[in-house]
């Protein structure tokens, strides 16, 4: 099948930005490394993660991958803001804790 690798690419580091585990603020952070190792090989050669390979079972994500990372999320996945942020009831809420009485 033929597909687009750079839209792979910027999928799966927007998806590694949902599994980070641990985060160092101007140093990157980890993630958990559970995505095809074709397009995990790309990231580390464009400078987003460390070198996968290996047996820990999360790997380093620079700090420009952590951001790059971060903004994939939110442009790709995230709600728009005024469903999350405005509220009938004038209340707000996070999209982990929801404003009372809200799914």
């Amino acid at each position: 099948m033929n597909y687009d690798r750079d839209k792979i690419d910027k999928y799966t580091l927007a998806l590694l930005y949902l599994v980070v585990s641990d985060r160092h603020e101007g140093f990157g952070a980890r993630a958990w490394k559970g995505f095809d190792w074709d397009t995990m090989n790309r990231l580390h050669e464009k400078g987003y993660i460390s070198n996968p390979i290996g047996k820990a079972k999360s790997v380093g994500m620079t700090e420009e991958g952590f951001l790059k990372a971060k903004e994939l999320f939110e442009r790709h996945f995230a709600k728009e803001k005024s469903n999350r942020l405005r509220r009938t009831n004038g209340s707000t809420g996070s999209p982990k804790n929801p404003a009372p009485g809200e799914p």
